[in-house]
This record gives C-alpha cells, sequence and structure tokens, in this order.
C-alpha cells in the first residue's frame, strides 16, 4: 500500500470519523430512547453482512443562508449500495440526528444519485424515511430537491421495485416521495406521515388532534391505505423489507426468484371439499383456502388492515411467485366497495409491470350498494379494477369458488376480459343477480299472485338456482375452462402456471392508456 503523507491520511479519517459520528453521540443515544435505530445501524440491519458500498461519504451541503451554520458531512442522509440475500439493491437512510434528517440539495443530489444507479443497473431501489422534511434554510432549494426525487420517482416505476421504510416523520412535500413508491412500511408509534402536522391542523381547522391519530402507522394501514405494511418496530419492519424483496424481481425484465419449497405440485386437501358453507348466506374464511394451495403455507398479504373485503398479497405455486386476489366472504360478504376496487387494482397493475402471474379467487356477490358507494365513485374505482385487469398481460388464472354475481363478476378477471384459465368449483353460483333478486324480478307477478308470497318466492328461488346459478350453464358456455373439485385446486394452478409461463402478448401502438383514476 501506497505510504500517504501523514496529513493526507489524517484528513481523510478526520472526514470519514466526522461523517460516521453524524449528530454525535447524544442524539444518537436520544434515537435509541425512542426506540429507533440509527440510519447506518438500519442499513447494516437490512443488507448482508458486509455487504454495503457507500457513496458520497464526505459530500456536504451548503449550510446556512449566510454560510455561518455547520455543515455535515453526508448532510442526513447515507446511501449506496449492498446484497439481500446476494442480490444487489440501490439504499438511502435519512439521519434524524444530522439537521433532524432535513432534505437540503446536497441531501437530494445524494438520494438522485442512487435513484439514477439503480435504473441504469436494473436493480431495485429502497429508502428507509426518517427526516423532518425540507431544510427551511435552504429556502426554495429544499423544494427543488424535492421536485428532482419526485421526478426520479416517476420515471422508475414500473422499472424497477421501489421500497419506502418510514421510520420517523415523514411531513409535507416529504410524503409524495413514498406514496409513489410501488410499497410502503411503517412502524407503530415511531413513524408518522401527513401533509400538515398536528399543530398547523389546529391552527385553521381549531381541532385538537396527536400525530399518531393524524398519520400514524395504524391509521394508514386501516384507513386510509397509504401504508401497506405495518411493524412494532424497526428491526421487524426490515425483516419484513428482506421477505418481501424475497417475491420480486430486480427488475421489469426479470422473472421473479423461483424457490423451491418442496411441496408437492401433486397434493391435494380434501378439507377444502367442505369450506363453502351448504347454506349460501353463511360466511366462510377465504385464508383457509389461499394458505392450503400456496407452496409450504406461506403467504405475504398486502394491505391486510385495509379493505379486508379483498384479499391482495404474494405466495409461491411450484415454487413460482404468484400474486394473489381474492375476495373474503368473512368481511362484507366479500363485496367490492370503492377502498376494495383501488387496493386490488394498484396491486394487479403492480404484478403486471412486474412479469408477476395472477391468481384470482372469486366469491363476489357484486358492488356495494347505497348512496354513500354511489357518492364516492364506485363506477370510477370499479373501473379501476376492470382496467388493470383487462390491461394486464402475465398469466392471469381465475377459481370461481362460490358467487359470481353481475358486474362483479366480470370485473374479477372473468374469461370475458380475457382471463387465461378460469376454473370453478362445483359450488359456484354464476348469474347476473342472486336468486333473490332474480326471481323477485322474474316472478314478480306469480309471487304477487300466490296465497302464500314467501312460499313462492322460495319455490322460484330453489327452481332458479337449480337450472341458472351453477357453473355447468357457463361451462358449457366456454366461459369456464373446467370445473374442477375443491380438493384439486392446487394441482391445477401449478399446470396452468407451467402451461403459461412462455406466454406472450401485444398490444395497440401508445404512449399510455388513460387509467380511470
Amino acid at each position: 500500500m501506497k505510504d500517504y503523507n501523514i496529513e493526507t491520511r489524517e484528513m481523510l479519517d478526520k472526514l470519514r470519523e466526522e461523517a460516521f459520528e453524524a449528530g454525535g453521540l447524544e442524539k444518537k443515544e436520544f434515537q435509541h430512547s425512542l426506540g429507533k435505530l440509527t440510519a447506518r445501524e438500519r442499513i447494516d440491519l437490512l443488507l448482508d453482512e458486509d455487504s454495503f458500498e457507500e457513496f458520497d461519504v464526505l459530500k456536504k451541503g451548503r449550510g446556512g443562508p449566510t454560510g455561518d451554520e455547520k455543515s455535515f458531512a453526508g448532510d442526513g442522509v447515507v446511501t449506496g449500495h449492498g446484497l439481500i440475500d446476494g442480490r444487489q439493491v440501490f439504499i438511502f437512510s435519512q439521519d434524524f440526528t444530522v439537521v433532524g434528517g432535513s432534505l437540503g440539495e446536497a441531501h437530494s443530489q445524494k438520494i438522485c444519485k442512487v435513484m439514477d444507479m439503480a435504473v441504469k443497473v436494473g436493480v431495485p431501489l429502497i429508502g428507509l424515511n426518517d427526516s423532518g422534511g425540507a431544510r427551511v434554510q435552504e429556502g426554495v432549494d429544499a423544494l427543488a430537491a424535492y421536485g428532482e426525487i419526485f421526478h426520479r420517482n416517476v420515471r422508475a416505476s414500473g422499472v424497477v421495485p421501489q421500497i419506502s421504510c418510514i421510520m420517523g416523520p415523514c411531513a409535507g412535500g416529504a410524503v409524495y416521495s413514498p406514496s409513489m413508491t410501488d410499497f410502503v412500511f411503517m412502524v407503530r408509534e415511531s413513524s408518522f406521515m401527513f401533509v400538515t402536522g398536528p399543530k398547523i391542523v389546529k391552527t385553521v381547522t381549531h381541532q385538537d388532534i396527536t400525530s399518531e391519530e393524524l398519520g400514524g402507522a395504524g391509521m394508514h394501514a386501516q384507513t386510509s391505505g397509504v401504508a401497506h405494511f405495518i411493524a412494532d418496530n424497526d428491526i421487524l419492519c426490515l425483516r419484513d423489507v428482506r421477505r418481501l424483496f424475497s417475491y420480486l424481481p430486480s427488475n421489469r425484465t426479470q422473472m421473479p426468484p423461483y424457490l423451491d419449497l418442496l411441496d408437492p405440485a401433486d397434493r391435494v386437501d380434501p378439507s377444502l371439499d367442505y369450506l363453502v358453507p351448504d347454506n349460501p348466506q353463511e360466511t366462510y374464511d377465504m385464508n383457509t383456502l389461499i394458505y392450503s394451495i400456496l407452496d409450504g403455507a406461506e403467504f405475504m398479504e398486502v394491505s391486510a388492515g385495509f379493505a379486508r373485503n379483498i384479499i391482495c398479497g404474494f405466495g409461491r405455486l411450484g415454487g413460482r411467485t404468484v400474486g394473489l386476489v381474492a375476495n373474503q366472504p368473512a368481511v362484507l360478504a366479500g363485496v367490492l366497495d370503492n377502498d376494495a376496487s383501488v387496493k386490488a387494482g394498484r396491486f394487479v397493475r403492480f404484478c403486471d409491470a412486474f412479469n408477476i402471474p395472477l391468481v384470482t379467487l372469486v366469491d363476489v356477490p357484486g358492488f356495494m350498494p347505497g348512496p354513500q358507494q354511489e357518492h364516492g365513485g364506485i363506477i370510477r374505482h370499479g373501473a379501476k379494477l376492470l382496467y388493470a385487469f383487462t390491461e394486464a398481460t402475465v398469466p392471469r388464472i381465475t377459481v370461481i369458488v362460490r358467487k359470481a354475481y353481475g358486474g362483479a363478476y366480470l370485473v374479477m378477471n372473468s374469461k370475458h376480459i380475457h382471463a387465461d384459465v378460469n376454473y370453478a368449483w362445483p359450488t359456484a353460483e354464476i348469474a347476473v343477480m342472486g336468486p333473490k333478486g332474480a326471481s323477485e324480478l322474474i316472478y314478480r307477478r306469480e309471487i304477487q299472485a300466490a296465497t302464500d308470497p314467501e312460499e313462492m318466492l322460495a319455490e322460484k328461488m330453489s327452481e332458479y338456482r337449480k337450472h341458472f346459478v351453477n357453473p355447468f350453464w357457463a361451462a358449457r358456455r366456454g366461459y369456464l375452462d373446467d370445473v374442477i373439485y375443491p380438493r384439486d385446486t392446487r394441482r391445477h394452478l401449478i399446470r396452468a402456471l407451467s402451461m403459461l409461463e412462455g406466454k406472450t402478448v401485444g398490444g395497440p401502438k401508445r404512449k399510455h392508456g388513460n387509467i380511470p383514476l
């Protein structure tokens, strides 16, 4: 090794020590007292051991507007690249111990560099957000810095997976970058997202509200739908990021990683034959079917607390990653409403962007009726899910488990919007509407004229169900590829996925479609 002069070595060592010292021991200890890890600790925990290579460790910001305020090496963010399970990722981790992790010009430049490199190299980008927002001292330059990041979020969308972890405050313009990434993780009681904080809300609306109530992890996971995953602490959050990463390809040109869990492809589950109750008004838990058919009973649900009447998530079938969308009859009978349509539509579009086959499990009585849903835009939101499924070019497989009524049947990846393979269980009910509504409409006069209208209605409902509400009519018309026994569902799905592995689809030349946002 070259014998550099003492002055040069001392300068380099001093600059590196300053960067690693960040905001100092006292601020690091305060971070720990809040139950939070530091920026570098988070990176070390997330990435494979000794795999992190840092960029711009010595980069500094401009300081205050007059140059009197101190500038810090690294400027409040740690950036670079490393490995997760041996696969390359780019990463940035904001350091709240340095000027509150606030974003200024140099801070943004460091983030933009790794964003550009991620797209150039074709590997995922992970952002660990813990910032007080724009650096007020830098004025409009701080706003311009955010704009550069937003621009790159959009350009990277659908090219490489983008994952955001909110591990502290995230307010004002800072929230828009995470919201444009593919998945958002939050940590209970230590992470917050809001456009305007509690103090401004108090000033403008005279309403007292806490940060947790306004933009905490629980609220965003259950009410707004902004957070896709929540964890109890930083460690569990980063563990879940690694788990999600195992299902995803590195970029739009690659297929998701194959992982053989040694679960036989021809495994049958006789208990599924008894899953659907004989009484169509009784409910059951769709998760029973999901965990039964997937490899190793492993399923990573996305947005588990939001719009619980529909289930979205990742699993494996025969070693292949699949995106699963399923109605949940145990919640609101599995109807499609505004939130469920948006949740599932966004998930379908992500899977299509990154070559992840789609499996749809259907038990849907229709769209949620009522003025609240209509006024809230059920037409527009339902069309998002319809658009997403129809637009998708990845392999698309559907299993109708029980109810599939009206427009909701069409929207849930039916053969009529060109799903590739459509199965139904013998318990499937496929019709324009349910037996009660249909009988009241078709046999209205006979029911009204009957001496016992209720008995006549029950008779007509039984007749309607026997002749029309079954899968065999649709199978005769070619709208189903087969009616299968529930116990054999896994085997049929794996074979269909294998058959569709080489699927290619052309489309019209256009800049892009206009999804009904």
